[in-house]
């Protein structure tokens, strides 16, 4: 019992990219919203280039999210 061997370190691994992914995810959608004057009283309200540029970030974090979901899944097996 004593000189058993400590079990292996679990690694947080993929939390970083999904945190980035969600954030992305969030501002991405609001610069759509503002894009598309949903949400009113900014500067970016009515830019048309918000509302290219919100989906691409989105989308962005999407791919972030779906990749730090795979990294965690790959450590777990491990």
């Amino acid at each position: 019992m004593v000189n058993e061997a400590a079990p292996p370190e679990k690694k947080l691994k993929g939390w970083l990219l999904m945190a980035l992914g969600v954030l992305a995810l969030v501002v991405g959608a609001l610069w759509t919203l503002q894009g598309f004057d949903i949400i009113t009283d900014s500067r970016m309200s009515g830019v048309a280039i918000w509302s290219i540029i919100g989906p691409v970030i989105a989308v962005a974090g999407l791919i972030l999210i779906i990749v730090g979901e795979r990294a965690r899944a790959r450590s777990k097996r491990v």
